[in-house]
């Protein structure tokens, strides 16, 4: 699988929380040439209370529980795991893999928002 640097993992967290997230998606998905998977608000049968969202493989359909979970990056990231290895074969498709891979994202963001604050130099009057 394509590795992204930390700087377009960041960019694609600040896109969710700045509520791109179909372009978040999109972007990734050009990056590992796959299909995007949809995004919607629904629930399926067996999983209406157990979790925020689920990706369905057969739909190719992340389905988020409210609205606010389309802007949590690492909710998103996690069932979008499941999308590419679905995709690439060799599933790893296991929930530890999936928190791996969102958590990753997170890391970066939090690496290159760390930087950008140490490079800001205060405003003198």
């Amino acid at each position: 699988m394509n590795v992204l640097d930390d700087l377009m993992k960041a960019k694609i967290v600040a896109l969710i929380l700045d509520k791109k997230t179909e372009l978040a998606l999109e972007k990734l998905s050009e990056f590992y040439k796959v299909d995007t998977p949809e995004i919607v608000v629904g629930t399926i049968k067996k999983k209406r209370r157990t979790v925020y969202a689920v990706y369905v493989v057969q739909e190719k359909k992340i389905y988020a529980l409210n609205s606010d979970i389309f802007y949590n990056p690492f909710v998103i990231l996690h069932e979008y795991y499941h999308h590419i290895r679905s995709k690439l074969g060799a599933h790893r498709g296991s929930e530890k893999h999936a928190n791996l891979y969102a958590q990753d994202f997170i890391d970066s963001y939090m690496k290159i928002v760390g930087q950008l604050n140490q490079n800001k130099t205060p405003i003198k009057n």
